[in-house]
């Protein structure tokens, strides 16, 4: 409980002071790099809020990879947006026509997911956590499988994090249902072990390229 409630939060601050020291030459690179390849939009992805602890909306910090206005345009190609959904709410980057030059290599690295340390710093996410989901995924999701509901009141327990055990455990290729028990199973069980174990698999996860954090 000592953990959860309070060194958790510190180590929380001190991991992302210490990486966005190491990586903001990467930051600034990143920033340029996306004004220069699509100068019409902003630097961070303009994408609807998602669910925080308690299920309180946050704005979630991540570099825009796509055009702008991306998601709305999803929702306007119905053909695109069945597959986004039957495909659990994500879409190969080979197969998203929405996505700037250089986003592919963003995504695939991760680096689009470096803003989510300044979320962790503002107190809405955790360094590990559950997967910050949105409402909509939410919605659509609970409708099509009822049974992950009872999983979802857990995990909105405990704050979202920019890694977490699903996204160790298969990431994008796990369905809805079981990554809401793995995400259930992690609130549960938050310790710093657990913690350790999951930040020391994730650059493995990464450089091995099965999706994104």
């Amino acid at each position: 409980m000592f953990y959860k409630k309070y060194l958790k939060r510190l180590l929380d601050i001190i991991g992302c002071l210490i990486c966005i020291v190491i990586f903001f030459p990467v930051m600034v690179v990143v920033s340029i790099w996306i004004k220069i390849v699509s100068s019409e939009g902003p630097i961070l992805a303009d994408i609807p809020d998602r669910v925080g602890k308690d299920r309180k909306p946050f704005r979630f910090f991540k570099f825009r990879s796509m055009y702008p206005n991306a998601h709305n345009l999803l929702k306007e190609d119905k053909e695109l947006y069945a597959k986004y959904i039957k495909n659990n709410y994500k879409l190969n980057a080979e197969d998203d026509p929405r996505i700037i030059k250089g986003g592919k290599f963003l995504r695939k690295s991760s680096i689009d997911e470096f803003p989510q340390f300044f979320n962790v710093l503002k107190g809405e996410m955790s360094l590990v956590g559950p997967r910050a989901y949105y409402y909509d995924e939410i919605k659509d999701q609970v409708k099509r499988f009822p049974e992950a509901g009872k999983y979802l009141d857990k995990v909105m327990e405990v704050k979202p994090g920019i890694t977490g055990l699903w996204q160790v455990s298969g990431r994008s290729d796990i369905g809805f249902v079981d990554r809401v028990k793995l995400d259930s199973k992690y609130a549960e069980n938050v310790s710093l072990l657990y913690d350790i174990r999951i930040v020391l698999k994730t650059p493995y996860v990464v450089l091995m390229g099965k999706g994104s954090i």
